[in-house]
């Protein structure tokens, strides 16, 4: 069995599960019937953040190595946040590479692992929502904004 044909069997068995048992606080599928490899998403903003009652698209790209490479995540909608670049792309520990990190700032077990699915993806990105990285943030000026407002409100 080809790797490809591994990852789109395991791709379609984590869409099949989350249709059977859907997650609170995004909804995901695919964006094209015939292409198992881009998934869209719908996440909720979470409850007592910024982003509560928000809708946010996003896609999920995965690569034919998939499980052992992890996907790109892209938000297409607006999303103003430390940890999304201003094109969108989320820039989030378990979307990195897997091993160790050159500039020493992630441990290996902070990266991707392959026993990633797309909930235990999405989740952390929930999570992000409600607690940004701020001491290394993809987007500076959200980072900065977001410093002066969890200075000013939620203390």
């Amino acid at each position: 069995m080809t790797e490809s044909t591994q990852s789109s069997l395991l791709l379609r068995r984590q869409l099949k599960e989350l249709a059977r048992n859907p997650v609170q606080g995004f909804s995901a599928g695919l964006v094209d019937d015939s292409n198992v490899y881009e998934w869209e998403l719908m996440i909720m903003g979470p409850e007592g953040t910024l982003y509560e009652g928000g809708f946010f698209k996003a896609k999920l790209t995965f690569p034919t190595e998939y499980p052992l490479l992890p996907p790109k995540m892209k938000f297409t909608s607006d999303l103003w946040h430390p940890n999304v670049y201003t094109n969108g792309d989320v820039c989030i520990s378990i979307l990195h590479p897997p091993g160790e990190d050159t500039y020493g700032y992630e441990s290996a077990s902070e990266r991707w692992l392959p026993i990633h699915t797309v909930e235990t993806i999405v989740l952390s990105v929930i999570s992000m929502l409600s607690s940004p990285n701020d001491e290394s943030p993809a987007n500076l000026e959200a980072a900065k904004e977001w410093c002066v407002c969890e200075l000013f409100y939620f203390k």
